[in-house]
Protein backbone atom coordinates (compact mmCIF):
# COMPACT_ATOMS: atom_id res chain seq x y z
CA UNK A 1 0.00 0.00 0.00
CA UNK A 2 1.24 3.79 -1.47
CA UNK A 3 0.52 6.31 1.75
CA UNK A 4 -1.46 9.22 -0.01
CA UNK A 5 -2.63 12.34 1.68
CA UNK A 6 -5.30 13.65 -0.92
CA UNK A 7 -8.25 15.74 -1.41
CA UNK A 8 -8.88 14.93 -5.28
CA UNK A 9 -12.12 13.22 -6.23
CA UNK A 10 -11.65 11.31 -9.02
CA UNK A 11 -14.80 9.22 -10.75
CA UNK A 12 -14.53 5.91 -12.81
CA UNK A 13 -16.38 5.55 -16.06
CA UNK A 14 -17.19 1.72 -16.40
CA UNK A 15 -16.28 -0.61 -13.54
CA UNK A 16 -16.47 -3.92 -15.09
CA UNK A 17 -12.98 -5.84 -16.34
CA UNK A 18 -10.55 -3.89 -15.15
CA UNK A 19 -12.80 -1.26 -13.89
CA UNK A 20 -13.29 -2.68 -10.58
CA UNK A 21 -9.42 -2.90 -9.77
CA UNK A 22 -9.37 0.86 -10.31
CA UNK A 23 -12.37 1.30 -7.95
CA UNK A 24 -10.38 -0.55 -5.38
CA UNK A 25 -7.13 1.13 -5.49
CA UNK A 26 -8.90 4.60 -5.63
CA UNK A 27 -11.32 3.63 -2.97
CA UNK A 28 -7.88 2.80 -0.60
CA UNK A 29 -6.52 6.45 -1.19
CA UNK A 30 -9.63 8.04 -0.31
CA UNK A 31 -10.23 9.92 -3.96
CA UNK A 32 -12.96 7.81 -5.07
CA UNK A 33 -16.52 10.21 -5.51
CA UNK A 34 -18.45 8.29 -8.20
CA UNK A 35 -18.21 5.30 -10.57
CA UNK A 36 -20.99 5.19 -13.70
CA UNK A 37 -21.32 2.44 -15.78
CA UNK A 38 -24.67 1.28 -18.08
CA UNK A 39 -25.17 -1.72 -15.94
CA UNK A 40 -26.92 -0.93 -12.74
CA UNK A 41 -26.46 -3.64 -11.01
CA UNK A 42 -22.78 -3.42 -11.18
CA UNK A 43 -22.92 -0.29 -10.39
CA UNK A 44 -24.65 -0.55 -7.03
CA UNK A 45 -22.42 -3.11 -6.30
CA UNK A 46 -19.38 -1.45 -6.73
CA UNK A 47 -20.95 1.90 -5.13
CA UNK A 48 -21.85 0.05 -2.00
CA UNK A 49 -18.88 -1.92 -2.07
CA UNK A 50 -16.81 1.29 -1.84
CA UNK A 51 -19.05 3.73 0.09
CA UNK A 52 -19.53 6.06 -2.97
CA UNK A 53 -22.10 7.76 -5.41
CA UNK A 54 -22.86 5.81 -8.62
CA UNK A 55 -24.49 7.03 -12.04
CA UNK A 56 -25.61 5.51 -15.12
CA UNK A 57 -25.24 8.16 -17.27
CA UNK A 58 -22.22 10.56 -17.93
CA UNK A 59 -23.95 13.47 -18.37
CA UNK A 60 -25.62 13.17 -14.98
CA UNK A 61 -21.99 12.31 -13.71
CA UNK A 62 -20.41 15.18 -15.00
CA UNK A 63 -23.56 17.47 -14.32
CA UNK A 64 -23.36 16.28 -10.75
CA UNK A 65 -19.93 15.76 -9.42
CA UNK A 66 -17.41 18.39 -9.22
CA UNK A 67 -14.35 16.30 -10.09
CA UNK A 68 -10.73 16.24 -10.60
CA UNK A 69 -10.10 13.61 -13.24
CA UNK A 70 -12.04 10.89 -14.84
CA UNK A 71 -11.09 7.26 -14.98
CA UNK A 72 -12.00 5.94 -18.44
CA UNK A 73 -12.36 2.29 -18.65
CA UNK A 74 -15.40 1.82 -21.32
CA UNK A 75 -14.80 -0.53 -24.32
CA UNK A 76 -11.50 0.75 -26.28
CA UNK A 77 -13.86 1.87 -29.15
CA UNK A 78 -15.82 4.34 -27.12
CA UNK A 79 -12.17 6.13 -25.46
CA UNK A 80 -12.35 8.48 -27.63
CA UNK A 81 -16.23 9.90 -26.97
CA UNK A 82 -15.72 9.46 -23.80
CA UNK A 83 -12.48 11.04 -23.00
CA UNK A 84 -13.22 14.02 -24.79
CA UNK A 85 -16.34 14.74 -23.25
CA UNK A 86 -14.75 14.80 -19.70
CA UNK A 87 -11.77 16.79 -21.11
CA UNK A 88 -14.15 19.75 -22.39
CA UNK A 89 -15.56 20.07 -19.36
CA UNK A 90 -12.41 21.07 -18.36
CA UNK A 91 -11.36 17.51 -16.48
CA UNK A 92 -8.27 16.05 -16.58
CA UNK A 93 -8.20 11.92 -18.37
CA UNK A 94 -6.77 8.46 -17.47
CA UNK A 95 -7.65 6.34 -20.36
CA UNK A 96 -7.21 2.85 -20.08
CA UNK A 97 -5.00 1.17 -22.55
CA UNK A 98 -5.23 2.32 -25.66
CA UNK A 99 -5.54 5.39 -25.76
CA UNK A 100 -7.77 4.88 -28.71
CA UNK A 101 -7.74 2.27 -31.66
CA UNK A 102 -7.58 5.05 -33.96
CA UNK A 103 -3.95 7.22 -34.02
CA UNK A 104 -6.36 10.25 -35.44
CA UNK A 105 -8.47 10.11 -32.58
CA UNK A 106 -5.67 9.89 -30.29
CA UNK A 107 -4.35 13.05 -31.79
CA UNK A 108 -7.51 14.98 -31.39
CA UNK A 109 -7.51 13.89 -27.86
CA UNK A 110 -3.62 15.26 -27.24
CA UNK A 111 -4.89 18.31 -29.30
CA UNK A 112 -8.08 18.90 -26.34
CA UNK A 113 -5.84 17.97 -23.66
CA UNK A 114 -2.97 20.62 -24.61
CA UNK A 115 -5.38 23.40 -25.62
CA UNK A 116 -7.02 23.16 -21.86
CA UNK A 117 -4.18 22.26 -20.28
CA UNK A 118 -5.31 19.34 -19.28
CA UNK A 119 -3.35 15.70 -18.25
CA UNK A 120 -4.03 13.05 -20.33
CA UNK A 121 -2.90 9.86 -19.86
CA UNK A 122 -2.80 5.93 -20.54
CA UNK A 123 -3.47 2.58 -18.57
CA UNK A 124 0.33 1.39 -19.87
CA UNK A 125 0.50 -0.44 -16.19
CA UNK A 126 3.93 -2.61 -17.37
CA UNK A 127 5.90 1.13 -17.20
CA UNK A 128 5.39 0.23 -13.45
CA UNK A 129 6.04 -3.23 -13.07
CA UNK A 130 9.14 -3.67 -10.55
CA UNK A 131 10.39 -5.87 -12.77
CA UNK A 132 10.52 -3.71 -15.90
CA UNK A 133 11.59 -0.73 -13.39
CA UNK A 134 14.77 -3.29 -12.37
CA UNK A 135 15.48 -4.22 -15.71
CA UNK A 136 15.58 -0.84 -17.44
CA UNK A 137 17.98 0.27 -14.37
CA UNK A 138 20.33 -2.17 -15.56
CA UNK A 139 20.13 -1.84 -19.33
CA UNK A 140 20.59 2.01 -19.00
CA UNK A 141 23.56 1.85 -16.62
CA UNK A 142 24.82 -1.04 -19.41
CA UNK A 143 26.19 -3.33 -16.48
CA UNK A 144 25.25 -6.38 -19.20
CA UNK A 145 26.37 -4.31 -22.42
CA UNK A 146 24.50 -2.85 -25.26
CA UNK A 147 20.99 -4.11 -25.64
CA UNK A 148 20.93 -5.69 -29.27
CA UNK A 149 17.10 -7.57 -29.44
CA UNK A 150 14.24 -8.08 -26.75
CA UNK A 151 11.34 -10.90 -26.76
CA UNK A 152 8.17 -11.04 -24.95
CA UNK A 153 5.47 -13.68 -24.41
CA UNK A 154 2.35 -12.96 -23.26
CA UNK A 155 -0.83 -15.96 -23.21
CA UNK A 156 -3.47 -17.03 -21.65
CA UNK A 157 -7.42 -17.48 -22.83
CA UNK A 158 -9.24 -14.38 -24.03
CA UNK A 159 -10.51 -12.22 -21.08
CA UNK A 160 -14.27 -12.29 -21.05
CA UNK A 161 -15.02 -8.64 -20.81
CA UNK A 162 -13.41 -7.55 -24.32
CA UNK A 163 -15.77 -7.56 -27.24
CA UNK A 164 -14.43 -5.10 -29.53
CA UNK A 165 -10.79 -5.62 -30.62
CA UNK A 166 -9.01 -8.29 -31.07
CA UNK A 167 -5.45 -9.71 -29.15
CA UNK A 168 -2.92 -6.66 -30.69
CA UNK A 169 -5.14 -3.94 -29.25
CA UNK A 170 -6.19 -5.70 -25.80
CA UNK A 171 -2.69 -7.18 -25.12
CA UNK A 172 0.70 -6.14 -27.09
CA UNK A 173 0.07 -3.15 -26.54
CA UNK A 174 1.42 -3.48 -23.02
CA UNK A 175 4.79 -5.08 -25.04
CA UNK A 176 4.78 -2.70 -27.60
CA UNK A 177 5.00 -0.19 -24.76
CA UNK A 178 7.69 -1.81 -22.92
CA UNK A 179 9.79 -2.12 -25.77
CA UNK A 180 9.60 1.33 -26.65
CA UNK A 181 9.98 2.38 -22.56
CA UNK A 182 13.37 -0.35 -22.52
CA UNK A 183 14.59 0.31 -25.57
CA UNK A 184 14.23 4.39 -25.13
CA UNK A 185 12.95 4.41 -28.62
CA UNK A 186 10.32 4.59 -31.35
CA UNK A 187 10.43 1.49 -33.95
CA UNK A 188 10.71 2.70 -37.44
CA UNK A 189 9.07 -1.11 -39.00
CA UNK A 190 6.71 -3.18 -38.20
CA UNK A 191 5.81 -6.47 -39.45
CA UNK A 192 3.43 -8.95 -37.87
CA UNK A 193 1.59 -12.07 -38.59
CA UNK A 194 -1.79 -12.76 -36.71
CA UNK A 195 -4.98 -14.97 -36.86
CA UNK A 196 -8.30 -15.92 -36.03
CA UNK A 197 -9.38 -19.35 -34.26
CA UNK A 198 -11.99 -19.02 -31.87
CA UNK A 199 -13.04 -15.19 -31.54
CA UNK A 200 -14.76 -12.69 -33.92
CA UNK A 201 -11.09 -10.52 -34.26
CA UNK A 202 -7.37 -12.30 -33.98
CA UNK A 203 -6.47 -14.29 -31.26
CA UNK A 204 -3.09 -14.63 -31.84
CA UNK A 205 0.17 -12.67 -33.45
CA UNK A 206 3.52 -12.30 -33.70
CA UNK A 207 4.60 -8.67 -34.24
CA UNK A 208 8.50 -7.46 -35.02
CA UNK A 209 9.57 -4.49 -34.35
CA UNK A 210 12.48 -3.06 -35.84
CA UNK A 211 14.61 -0.09 -34.42
CA UNK A 212 17.96 1.89 -35.55
CA UNK A 213 21.04 0.47 -35.20
CA UNK A 214 19.72 -3.45 -36.26
CA UNK A 215 17.41 -3.51 -32.60
CA UNK A 216 14.55 -5.85 -32.85
CA UNK A 217 11.69 -6.55 -30.56
CA UNK A 218 9.79 -10.16 -31.19
CA UNK A 219 6.25 -9.86 -29.34
CA UNK A 220 4.21 -13.11 -29.23
CA UNK A 221 0.64 -12.46 -28.05
CA UNK A 222 -1.86 -15.36 -27.97
CA UNK A 223 -5.78 -16.06 -26.39
CA UNK A 224 -5.47 -19.59 -26.83
CA UNK A 225 -2.70 -21.27 -24.84
CA UNK A 226 -4.83 -22.06 -20.89
CA UNK A 227 -1.64 -21.03 -19.27
CA UNK A 228 -1.14 -17.42 -18.18
CA UNK A 229 1.96 -16.51 -19.27
CA UNK A 230 3.60 -12.97 -19.17
CA UNK A 231 7.33 -12.81 -19.50
CA UNK A 232 10.01 -11.10 -21.39
CA UNK A 233 14.16 -11.25 -22.21
CA UNK A 234 16.39 -8.89 -23.05
CA UNK A 235 19.42 -10.06 -24.80
CA UNK A 236 22.90 -7.70 -24.51
CA UNK A 237 25.74 -8.10 -25.67
CA UNK A 238 27.43 -9.46 -22.32
CA UNK A 239 24.10 -11.18 -21.17
CA UNK A 240 20.55 -12.00 -21.09
CA UNK A 241 18.08 -10.65 -18.80
CA UNK A 242 15.09 -12.04 -18.08
CA UNK A 243 12.21 -10.91 -16.39
CA UNK A 244 8.55 -11.78 -15.48
CA UNK A 245 5.81 -9.45 -15.15
CA UNK A 246 3.82 -11.65 -12.91
CA UNK A 247 5.95 -12.65 -9.99
CA UNK A 248 8.12 -9.85 -10.65
CA UNK A 249 11.47 -11.52 -10.80
CA UNK A 250 13.86 -10.99 -12.95
CA UNK A 251 17.43 -13.38 -13.92
CA UNK A 252 20.21 -12.40 -15.32
CA UNK A 253 22.74 -14.92 -17.14
CA UNK A 254 25.75 -13.40 -17.47
CA UNK A 255 28.95 -15.77 -19.02
CA UNK A 256 28.71 -18.69 -16.84
CA UNK A 257 27.18 -16.90 -13.71
CA UNK A 258 23.22 -17.02 -12.91
CA UNK A 259 22.60 -14.12 -10.69
CA UNK A 260 18.57 -14.20 -9.54
CA UNK A 261 18.67 -10.66 -7.28
CA UNK A 262 16.19 -10.70 -4.73
CA UNK A 263 13.36 -8.71 -4.34
CA UNK A 264 12.50 -7.07 -0.96
CA UNK A 265 8.69 -7.30 -1.48
CA UNK A 266 6.40 -7.53 -4.24
CA UNK A 267 4.20 -3.71 -5.63
CA UNK A 268 0.93 -3.52 -6.96
CA UNK A 269 1.95 -1.93 -10.55
CA UNK A 270 -1.95 -0.46 -10.84
CA UNK A 271 -1.51 1.13 -7.48
CA UNK A 272 2.00 2.82 -8.31
CA UNK A 273 0.40 3.60 -11.79
CA UNK A 274 -2.30 5.71 -10.45
CA UNK A 275 -0.56 7.23 -7.28
CA UNK A 276 1.45 8.32 -10.41
CA UNK A 277 -1.68 9.69 -12.28
CA UNK A 278 -2.41 11.83 -8.67
CA UNK A 279 0.76 13.23 -8.40
CA UNK A 280 0.94 14.48 -11.68
CA UNK A 281 -2.21 16.04 -11.25
CA UNK A 282 -1.13 17.67 -7.84
CA UNK A 283 1.87 19.10 -9.49
CA UNK A 284 4.26 17.09 -7.29
CA UNK A 285 5.38 15.88 -11.04
CA UNK A 286 6.08 17.49 -14.00
CA UNK A 287 3.41 14.71 -15.60
CA UNK A 288 2.85 11.58 -15.51
CA UNK A 289 5.17 8.69 -16.43
CA UNK A 290 2.76 7.72 -20.04
CA UNK A 291 2.65 10.93 -21.65
CA UNK A 292 0.09 10.79 -24.36
CA UNK A 293 2.36 11.45 -27.12
CA UNK A 294 3.90 8.17 -25.85
CA UNK A 295 0.15 6.11 -26.03
CA UNK A 296 -0.20 7.43 -29.43
CA UNK A 297 3.05 6.19 -30.59
CA UNK A 298 1.78 2.97 -29.30
CA UNK A 299 -1.37 2.61 -30.86
CA UNK A 300 0.66 3.98 -34.33
CA UNK A 301 2.20 1.06 -34.14
CA UNK A 302 -0.58 -1.35 -33.58
CA UNK A 303 -1.94 0.11 -36.55
CA UNK A 304 0.93 -0.44 -38.65
CA UNK A 305 1.20 -4.13 -37.10
CA UNK A 306 -2.74 -5.13 -38.30
CA UNK A 307 -1.82 -3.38 -41.57
CA UNK A 308 1.21 -5.35 -42.21
CA UNK A 309 -0.73 -8.16 -41.44
CA UNK A 310 -3.42 -7.65 -43.94
CA UNK A 311 -1.04 -6.79 -46.64
CA UNK A 312 1.63 -9.57 -45.80
CA UNK A 313 4.29 -6.60 -46.06
CA UNK A 314 6.45 -4.66 -43.15
CA UNK A 315 5.32 -1.12 -42.77
CA UNK A 316 7.53 1.81 -42.24
CA UNK A 317 6.89 4.70 -39.82
CA UNK A 318 8.17 7.88 -38.57
CA UNK A 319 7.15 8.19 -35.36
CA UNK A 320 8.06 11.33 -33.43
Amino acid sequence: MVDIDSKLRLAIIGVGGWGKNHARVLHDFGVLSAVCDMDAQRTKEIAERYNTNSYHSIDDLLNTEKLDACLVCTPTKTHSVVAKKIMERGINVFVEKPLSFSSRECEEMVEISQKKKLILTSGYIERFNPAVQDVKRLIDSKRYGDLLMMEFHRENRMPLHVKDVGIIYDTSVHDIDTAMFLFNSIPHVVFARAGKKFHMYEDFATIMLGFNDQRVAIIASNWITPQRVRRFSAVCTDGIIMGDFISQEIKIDHGEATIIPRRQQFQEPLTLELKNFLDAIEGKIRGPVVSAADATNVTKVAEAALLSNNTGSPVYLDLK
